[in-house]
């Protein structure tokens, strides 16, 4: 296998890592008003993503930094035309990084109300806008011969990249429901679990008609078949989750945003950002490639420290396995 290809397959790995984990703790900060009945119940979900939000924005930072070196021409093209989106996306994520730091920081209520708003508009923005900008991947945009994006913001706000924005939005805040329900006791997990039944439905519903999409635009049969895996899935995990077994609920909502993120790389390639002006124009893996010595180089790096990060962030995981409720939180002085 050439190394454009395993570095294109290990680029997705890292989407898919990004999704699944940063998926259900952006539904968490979704869910912050309404879950919550009070602040010590809004203590409670955010300290269920605390150990781990920020280690799971590593595989953000990772697939960002490898598209840089091993597909350069991509990333130059993929982050110059989407700067808007890609703009909002940081900033959010900036906010939300800070809030969570800050929240605690004053026993004032009012303080802690604005932080709990950054952190809901550092959830939804970059939830809702993933699923812009790789459904507009999958559709294609236009770039011309320079491989130069040619369109504009309006150009992303088609109703295919609006429908891939709903899609992840749904499934994230269905995930972090699922997450909560299993992270928590006592009344919230009730309620999360209730809310995700209820989300799920509409989740699926914004699926389906996603991948018959995707679908009629790649004729992809890989696609056809993760997608086709990525349904029950959801579905399975919805009914689970209706007789109380959130740890299989959760992991069927894993694995169906995970089949679907597969699915839409499996329909990309060999392209990594397809021109809709013309074919001839699209960036593949192999004209937006780095150099073979600097694939070599990277793919050592990769070998020696991605089983290390991957040991690391799963032990946190362990550590930090079991539920919270109410009365692990202090009452406010």
């Amino acid at each position: 296998m050439e190394l454009t290809t395993v570095w294109f397959c290990l680029i997705a790995v890292l989407w898919i890592g990004y999704f699944v984990l940063e998926g259900f703790d952006f539904g968490v900060g979704m869910l912050l008003p309404m879950l919550a009945r009070d602040d010590r119940e809004r203590r409670v979900m955010i300290n269920t993503i605390g150990p781990v939000w920020d280690g799971n924005e590593v595989w953000l930072l990772t697939a960002i930094g490898a598209t840089f070196a091993a597909f350069p021409e991509w990333y130059a093209t993929l982050i110059s035309g989407f700067y808007v989106p890609v703009f909002l996306i940081l900033i959010a994520l900036i906010v939300r990084g800070v809030a969570f730091e800050y929240r605690h920081q004053r026993p004032s209520v009012t303080w802690a109300g604005w932080w709990d708003r950054a952190v809901i508009f550092g959830s939804y923005v970059p939830a809702f806008l993933w699923g812009v900008a790789f459904a507009n991947i999958v559709r294609g945009v236009p770039i011309d011969a320079d491989f130069e994006f040619t369109g504009t913001v309006l150009t992303l706000l088609n109703p295919y990249g609006l429908l891939g924005g709903l899609v992840t939005l749904s499934l994230f805040v269905t995930h972090g429901a699922l997450f909560i329900a299993l992270k928590t006791d006592g009344e919230i997990r009730g309620r999360a679990r209730a809310l995700a039944l209820r989300l799920g439905v509409v989740a699926a519903v914004l699926g389906v008609v996603f991948m018959f999409w995707t679908q009629a635009l790649t004729g992809n049969l890989g696609t056809a078949v993760l997608f086709v895996v990525a349904a029950p899935a959801l579905v399975g995990g919805l009914g689970a989750a209706y007789v109380g077994r959130e740890g299989v609920a959760f992991t069927g909502t894993f694995l169906a945003i995970g089949l679907v993120v597969a699915g839409i790389f499996v329909g990309l390639f060999p392209d990594v950002m397809p021109s809709s002006t013309d074919l001839a124009n699209s960036l593949t893996t192999t004209n937006a490639a780095a150099s073979p010595y600097t694939l070599k180089l990277m793919t050592i790096v990769a070998a020696v420290f991605a089983p290390i990060v991957v040991g690391y962030q799963a032990w946190t995981y362990w550590i930090f396995r079991k539920r919270i409720s109410i009365h692990h939180i202090p009452a406010a002085h």
